[in-house]
């Protein structure tokens, strides 16, 4: 079966409608570009590495950037909602799952979780095929080069924090339900793995997509503590994050400026929307438990400090010292 065919009926075979990339509406546009490009007969075969098209550059790209966009942001608010299920305790939790309509089952966690892998799946190969069209049809790299675009833009569904924090969660129930009866799997061949001391969640996903994540943070060059994720998916320790946006722990990430950038891409305005990793804490907290003890022993006292440096600011603000 042709994957255009494969990717609609997937699409409509979902029970909550969800955006996607219109696969088959883009090759119609690569189509009718194709033989507009058949009919200029002066171009030679040699001077076809063309750098823009009127065709695609006013209808292609635009409507593909959209669809991008909707996907992600789709994948990021169900994926956020399902892992703040799983970490819900007390009254909180009997009322969150309540409100979801789901009767306290891991099964129906994880079956939610599978389903938005696979979403993100077939998406990613649904991009990556369409752009290949793209390349293939004009003899260019534009559709390479719009890929790095919209990774810089944050629109590349496999950056994805919460991708991260899906494949957290899958090692996390899975070792919990060790012992138990299987539930179903997110992913096949999903491990945190150590090279050279350094922590890597891996993956193998299905079409030749491997996904590495390097848990090493930037600014410490130690394992992530307390990790969070910048908009702009890079992770580091909480505090090496308040520390490259000058801000206290007190004050957090909320308040940095947002001409403040992030020390690897150098992206302004990633600090706001900066996000938790809350199960890939857990995951490098139950693997590496007497790192995670020293780190938190220095922290605290880290925390007291600039806690203290902060009302004692506020005092003196107040009585006019």
């Amino acid at each position: 079966m042709k994957f255009c065919k494969k990717y609609q009926e997937y699409m409509q075979g979902q029970e909550k409608k969800t955006p996607g990339v219109g696969f088959k509406k883009l090759k119609k546009i690569l189509k009718k570009c194709r033989s507009s490009f058949q009919s200029n007969n002066h171009l030679h075969e040699g001077l076809l590495h063309l750098q823009s098209c009127p065709v695609c550059d006013g209808t292609f790209f635009p409507s593909l950037l959209k669809e991008m966009s909707d996907v992600v942001s789709c994948f990021n608010e169900r994926a956020r909602k399902l892992l703040e299920l799983h970490l819900a305790s007390g009254f909180t939790k009997y009322f969150i799952w309540f409100k979801a309509k789901l009767q306290g089952s891991h099964v129906a966690l994880v079956q939610e979780g599978k389903d938005l892998v696979n979403y993100a799946m077939i998406n990613a190969i649904a991009i990556r095929k369409i752009l290949k069209k793209y390349d293939k049809v004009h003899y260019s790299k534009q559709g390479q080069a719009f890929r790095s675009q919209a990774q810089s833009m944050h629109m590349e569904i496999l950056q994805s924090p919460w991708l991260c924090e899906l494949m957290a969660f899958h090692i996390n129930l899975r070792e919990t339900n060790a012992k138990s009866e299987k539930s179903p799997a997110l992913f096949e061949g999903c491990y945190l793995t150590f090279n050279d001391g350094k922590p890597f969640l891996s993956c193998e996903l299905f079409d030749s997509i491997k996904l590495d994540v390097d848990l090493t943070c930037a600014i410490c060059l130690d394992t992530v503590f307390d990790p969070v994720s910048l908009t702009c998916g890079h992770i580091f320790c909480y505090i090496c994050a308040c520390s490259a946006a000058s801000v206290t722990i007190v004050d957090g990430l909320k308040a940095a400026n947002p001409k403040e950038r992030c020390p690897l891409c150098r992206q302004a305005r990633v600090y706001e929307g900066a996000a938790h990793l809350d199960e890939l804490g857990i995951l490098l907290k139950r693997s590496c438990r007497e790192y995670w003890e020293q780190r938190l022993q220095t922290e605290r006292v880290e925390r007291v400090r600039q806690a203290k440096e902060h009302w004692e600011s506020q005092c003196r603000a107040f009585l006019g010292a």
